[in-house]
């Protein structure tokens, strides 16, 4: 009989917590990059994820991702509505935690997926057609791909894939997903004919430290235990973010001076990179992982913008490439001296590793930018994606919400007092 430890219990409420935290982290990190006209529907796009992820995943989400795999491909439906997810360990998930903290850790990776895309379609998403692509997105896409790379049976499972908190279950599905559907939405109507300026980059910082605080449960909680894994995997998140922050100043400063918005992005670049491999490599592994990052994302904006592309917050720049090469870089610097229920990888003498990683990087973003495609194609045939080109003008806040995210009267109140 498996026993509850009181320990590695309450590591696992911390680290919930912290990860359900990243997502209004995100929130801030993306509302500071928009025009102040569509702060706080950005904001929203975040926000309200977690209210409707918390409720699919309880509901369909959690089943088909953890339930008894069904050809390896998706969970069936005997924790359908959290049946059977109780308060005892699980033996397959959770053997010294209650099922339920293994469920509710879980649920918070779900809830930031969908959220992540969000930064690619802000400002001229409609918030109705928003929330039917998240439920759907979330079925279709991250459910299933979690049982693939998670779940007991899961086909990529079986075939040995690692990922340790979500490089390729979060990160590729989230960034290649966000590319599918910014080409499908089209470009904001003014890209690439005014400046289209950040409107608080305060606030991105903001969200990005809280983020860096955020990633240390997402990846240090993954150890699934309070041990000298879970450590490791917070040692090595901090320093591949550390590395790729650094990295993206010197890119930045050699075309001009250095960017803080730069920087700020690169450690997110760098904590995304490390996520596979966190409880796989060595601190060492780590800095390389981070510093090499950083150019790859930075190019890859490079890329998309060389494209025309209005991706508008890069998220398929720095998720979904940043994630591959995260998922790759696992297969190259995986060692069994750091985790011994992992695989060597390449530099440690085992190059299927890399293939394997490889194969399942491909076939994530092939389902999933697929999958998004076709979702993102049949609802703007059916209720639309876009706001009109007068609520985009008017922006998001006003003619979506009614609601403004700065009081003018307070701003000009603020000067005549200081008069």
């Amino acid at each position: 009989m498996e026993q509850i430890n009181a320990g590695d219990t309450a590591w696992i409420l911390v680290a919930t917590a912290l990860v359900l935290v990243m997502t209004p982290a995100l929130a801030f990190f993306y509302g500071g990059m928009v025009r102040k006209k569509n702060v706080l529907s950005t904001l929203n796009l975040s926000f309200i994820t977690i209210g409707l992820i918390s409720l699919q995943w309880v509901l369909i989400g959690y089943t088909i991702s953890f339930g008894t795999s069904v050809g390896g491909f998706f969970g069936g439906l005997d924790f359908l509505g959290f049946n059977g997810v109780g308060q005892e360990p699980n033996p397959n998930y959770s053997a010294t935690l209650p099922h339920l903290g293994f469920a509710a850790f879980q649920m918070m990776f779900a809830i930031i997926t969908p959220a992540l895309i969000s930064g690619a379609i802000v400002e001229r998403i409609s918030f109705k057609a928003y929330i039917v692509f998240t439920l759907l997105w979330a079925t279709l896409v991250y459910n299933p791909v979690a049982h693939w790379v998670w779940g007991v049976g899961g086909v990529l499972r079986n075939l040995g894939a690692l990922d340790f908190a979500g490089g390729t279950v979060v990160h590729i599905t989230a960034g290649f997903s966000a590319l599918a559907i910014a080409i499908v939405l089209g470009k904001r109507k003014d890209y690439g004919q005014t400046n289209i300026e950040a409107g608080n980059i305060p606030f991105t910082v903001l969200g990005a430290g809280l983020l860096w605080m955020g990633w240390f449960g997402f990846n240090g909680g993954s150890s699934l235990a309070a041990n000298g894994l879970a450590f490791n995997a917070i040692v090595t998140t901090n320093t591949a973010a550390a590395a790729a922050a650094v990295a993206w100043m010197f890119l930045s400063w050699r075309e001009g001076k250095p960017s803080i918005l730069g920087i700020a992005t690169g450690a997110v670049v760098g904590l995304v990179a490390i996520t596979p491999a966190a409880g796989f490599v060595t601190p060492l592994a780590a800095i390389v992982i981070g510093a090499l990052a950083a150019p790859i994302s930075f190019y890859a904006i490079k890329l998309r913008q060389k494209w025309g592309l209005d991706e508008s917050l890069d998220v398929w720049a720095c998720h979904g490439v940043g994630g591959t090469w995260g998922a790759l870089a696992t297969g190259l610097f995986a060692t069994t001296a750091v985790n011994s229920a992992g695989f060597d990888g390449l530099f440690y003498g085992n190059p299927n590793q890399l293939a394997v990683q490889a194969l399942a990087v491909v076939v994530t973003i092939a389902f999933s930018f697929g999958v998004t495609f076709l979702l993102a194609k049949v609802l703007s045939a059916t209720i639309g994606l876009r706001v009109t080109e007068s609520q985009e003008d008017t922006g998001l806040d006003i003619s979506e919400h009614g609601e403004k995210a700065y009081s003018d009267d307070a701003f000009s109140g603020a000067l005549s007092g200081a008069d």
